[in-house]
């Protein structure tokens, strides 16, 4: 009993559902860590957390990181679509340097994670537009 709640502990610290594909230690750290995007915009990401600075906030539910994308609930404090519920895909970039991978808000305005992990994916295989008609916001290390 001591081993399931402590299993279940640590899965509830590292912010991962139980029908996530990984865990906090198998997110690969390029992922990780603060980046500006090709639009200047800076952003910080964590396991548990993906801020747009300076104030939007989403709090990581979980990372699929066989489908490429993550669901997360929005801030209280966002300035818009709070309380609700994003889909955040993303891509490896390749012969891209120094923009190394992109991301896209598939969809922002769930009334929960399974809508959201429910919309259909962005379409990776063209970058330029395949983010509901704009592109992946490309992200390198700030």
């Amino acid at each position: 009993m001591k081993l399931f709640f402590g299993i279940l502990t640590a899965l509830l610290l590292c912010n991962v559902s139980l029908a996530a594909t990984n865990n906090c230690d198998t997110i690969p750290s390029k992922y990780l860590g603060n980046f500006v995007d090709d639009y200047k915009i800076r952003y910080s990401v964590s396991d548990s957390l993906f801020i747009q600075h300076p104030n939007v906030k989403y709090h990581i539910l979980s990372w699929n990181l066989e489908g490429q994308y993550i669901i997360a609930s929005n801030d209280a404090g966002n300035p818009s679509e709070q309380n609700l519920y994003t889909r955040i895909d993303f891509m490896d970039f390749q012969n891209m340097a120094p923009f190394l991978w992109g991301f896209c808000f598939t969809r922002f305005d769930a009334i929960d994670a399974e809508a959201a992990e429910a919309a259909a994916s962005a379409d990776r295989q063209h970058p330029k537009k395949g983010c509901g008609g704009f592109p992946f916001s490309r992200m390198k290390r700030e």
